[in-house]
């Protein structure tokens, strides 16, 4: 049997960091969250020291650790985004999906 790892695990938010991750290992995925963008695990280390904001260890749903969060508002990505392109980062904006499972189906009454 196969040893499970991190990734065989992961629900929600995480899940998808990882999985864009694998496609595109070279690029700092910015996360929309309500009025926040958020970098997680090893981008938000980068993040972190290119833009000089804070990093913190947060839990986040669905996930048994806590994780490297970094964030900030979505009226600073004017601010924030040239200098993480001026640093030589490739950044990729990124919207969070909803589990299908979990979304109410709408059901046509006539």
């Amino acid at each position: 049997m196969a040893k499970k790892t991190d990734s065989d695990n992961d629900n929600g938010i995480i899940r998808q960091f990882n999985e864009l991750k694998k496609k595109h290992p070279d690029a700092m995925l910015l996360f929309r969250r309500n009025s926040f963008y958020e970098l997680y695990k090893q981008d938000a280390v980068k993040a972190a020291a290119v833009l000089a904001i804070e990093i913190t260890d947060r839990m986040l749903p669905d996930y048994k650790r806590p994780v490297k969060v970094a964030s900030f508002p979505q009226s600073a990505l004017d601010v924030y985004l040239p200098k993480l392109i001026r640093a030589g980062k490739r950044v990729a904006i990124c919207d969070q999906l909803e589990d299908p499972k979990l979304t109410k189906k709408l059901v046509k009454r006539g």
